[in-house]
Order: structure tokens, then C-alpha cells, then sequence
């Protein structure tokens, strides 16, 4: 009843005898009624079945043509690839040497790029970053690193 008095009435309905108990009752149901719609709703994103399997983040389908070592080394400075093969040593401290099948090139890994992946020479792995030459020297600046099991 009092909540209908302050929604079709307005708040001067209330009179002055009436409690400030009352008042804020009716406040805090008004407040109630208006969030609670607010709170119930999802957060967005969608929330049907799922085609694929659950994926933490990413691009999942078809990858990109997988570059060689080689002809990594030809190419303009920025351009994207992916290498795979083996990271079989530590040059300095985010400098490591990479060997695929046609060669080697120095990858520059920084440590925020490892996410947690422990990688030995035996152990595959894909990178993916970009071709950076200098002067006289070319190198991959990785942007992303995984072991590769296939």
C-alpha cells in the first residue's frame, strides 16, 4: 500500500505523522525492485550451446602457413610469421637460438611471452612474431610461443 502511494503519488503523499521507518521501508523496496532485474543478468557473452570445444582465447581453425627459418630471413622487416621447430639454446638473457629443418635464427623471447610453457631442446614448438632486421642481422621479436605436438 505504501509503495503504491509513492509510486502513483510521489513522495508529499506520505504525511508528515508517518514514520521515517515507513519512509525508508518504501525507499529501500523501490531500490530493490529496481536492481534486482539488474543483478539477475548475465554479464554478457553468449550463453547457448557451444559448436567447439571451450577455448581459453584465441583464433581457433585453419593456421596460417608455417614459414622456414630460411625463407624467414628473406623477408621485409615486421612481417608476421610462424616458425616450428626447436629452441636448442640460451644466447643471452631473452635471446635464444631456433632450428628448424632449412636453419637457425635468433628468436627474442621476453619472459612475459613464456606464460608459464617450460620448453627443452628435444621439445617442438611454434612461435609466432614478427621479422626484425637490423643492420646486419635478422631475428624474430616473438609474440607467442606453444609446444607443438604434431
Amino acid at each position: 500500500m505504501l509503495l503504491r502511494t509513492i509510486l502513483f503519488n510521489g513522495w508529499k503523499a506520505i504525511s508528515k505523522g508517518e514514520s521515517k521507518m515507513k519512509k525508508l521501508a518504501a525507499l529501500f523496496t523501490v531500490m530493490a525492485l529496481c536492481s534486482a532485474p539488474v543483478l539477475a543478468a548475465e554479464q554478457g557473452g553468449f550463453s547457448g550451446p557451444s559448436t567447439t570445444k571451450s577455448q581459453t582465447g584465441g583464433f581457433v581453425g585453419p593456421d596460417g602457413s608455417v614459414t622456414t627459418v630460411e625463407a624467414a630471413k628473406s623477408m621485409r622487416d615486421d612481417t608476421w610469421v610462424t616458425l616450428r621447430g626447436n629452441i636448442v639454446e640460451r644466447i643471452s638473457d631473452d635471446l635464444y637460438l631456433f632450428k628448424d629443418n632449412t636453419g637457425t635464427i635468433n628468436v627474442d623471447i621476453d619472459h612475459k611471452r613464456w606464460n608459464g610453457v617450460t620448453v627443452t631442446p628435444q621439445d617442438k614448438v611454434e612461435i609466432r612474431g614478427e621479422v626484425d632486421k637490423d643492420w646486419n642481422s635478422v631475428e624474430i621479436d616473438v609474440k607467442q610461443i606453444s609446444k607443438f605436438d604434431k
